[in-house]
């Protein structure tokens, strides 16, 4: 077994979307893909400076979180994907 991982996305959106923007996420995406088999954990954080506002910090099981049919469903940022800006994704493992 694998140690688990962390997947963290850094995200802008433009102010007049950020309500509804966290809403959705709380409400509506988090809850989705913490149904997905592999997605252990999930937490949001507001970047005080040097990169894109919205954060989220999600622990994953490993690179086979990314391959199921439950999480190609819902990934993304459904009614925001057009309104998302300064994407960026890492992850990370234990050393």
């Amino acid at each position: 077994m694998t140690n688990p991982q962390t997947h963290i996305v850094f995200v802008d959106i433009d102010p007049e979307h950020e309500a509804a923007f966290d809403d959705w996420y709380v409400n509506t995406h988090l809850p989705d893909i913490l149904a997905c088999p592999g997605w252990l954990d999930a937490r949001r954080e507001k970047c005080l400076e040097g990169g894109p506002r919205h954060v989220a910090i999600y622990t994953i099981t490993g690179p086979d979180a990314y391959e199921t049919p439950e999480f190609n469903a819902i990934k993304g940022f459904g009614p925001f994907s057009d309104k998302v800006r300064n994407f960026h994704r890492i992850r990370l493992t234990q050393s």
